[in-house]
């Protein structure tokens, strides 16, 4: 029977505000990646979501992003990639620290809103991030978005690289994430995204708004936690996976 990774990104509120429903989102998913503190999340939130994943069974990762707390780490910020590396380190050295804390064990990285999309076509970029996660711990695996440069980037680097897509994100016909600000971006229907997800496994491939089909290889398959309907969403994305056989397992253990 095969296997596919269905993951989720979480702690992604700060102090007493919180974002989205991450313990039924943990009842879900396979992994999850924590916000390390600069788009969302803090060192009690991050404890906290670490400490419900280990008890759920769910692998953890850290979810670094550019220091933007305001614009959720959504907005494109001029940072060279020497900062770059020096912001993926913190982050991840910070997540781990806390993980063991909590009793659990980070197993991957995977960047953030506007430095995750700029990492997709920016090799120095993507470079940077890959180096950073090496230099912390060359056993963890990077998760990128598939058919992208930060793939790219981490077998250059010799690291293990996941490959995502998205069941609630429309591509372009390049294979890229339509952006945000653009009508469509953002998928709510859960037939539809559920559907979506089960045609991009068969074919091996990304499958734009036209029907362009992009071949990719694909290990794991990301529901956003903060879109209204997100549990909803999830709950019909893993309902049709195991409709079409699949195992849920994480990538990474």
């Amino acid at each position: 029977m095969p296997t596919i990774d269905l993951n989720c990104d979480l702690g992604e509120g700060f102090g007493d505000w919180r974002m989205g429903d991450d313990g039924a989102m943990l009842s879900i998913v396979s992994t999850v990646n924590v916000a390390c503190g600069f788009h969302a999340g803090d060192p009690q939130i991050m404890a906290e979501t670490f400490a419900a994943a280990r008890k759920a069974g769910v692998a953890i990762g850290a979810h670094p992003s550019y220091p933007d707390l305001q614009g959720f780490g959504r907005r494109h910020l001029p940072y060279s990639p020497r900062e770059i590396e020096r912001l993926i380190a913190y982050q991840l050295g910070a997540a781990i620290g806390v993980a063991r804390l909590a009793g659990h064990r980070i197993t991957h990285v995977k960047t953030h809103g506007a430095l995750a999309n700029r990492a997709t076509e920016d090799t120095p970029a993507a470079d940077a991030i890959a180096r950073a996660v090496k230099s912390v711990d060359p056993k963890l695996v990077i998760l990128a978005i598939a058919g992208t440069e930060i793939e790219r980037a981490a077998e250059r680097c010799g690291m293990n690289a996941a490959r995502e897509i998205f069941a609630d994100r429309a591509y372009t016909k390049a294979g890229n994430l339509v952006p945000r600000s653009e009508p469509g971006a953002v998928i709510h229907d859960p037939k539809l995204a559920a559907a979506r997800v089960v045609a991009m496994l068969q074919a091996g491939a990304i499958i734009a708004g036209d029907g362009t089909k992009v071949p990719v290889g694909i290990d794991s398959i990301c529901v956003h936690g903060d879109t209204p309907g997100a549990v909803t969403l999830a709950l019909a994305v893993r309902q049709a996976l195991a409709d079409a056989g699949y195992t849920l397992r994480a990538f990474a253990r």
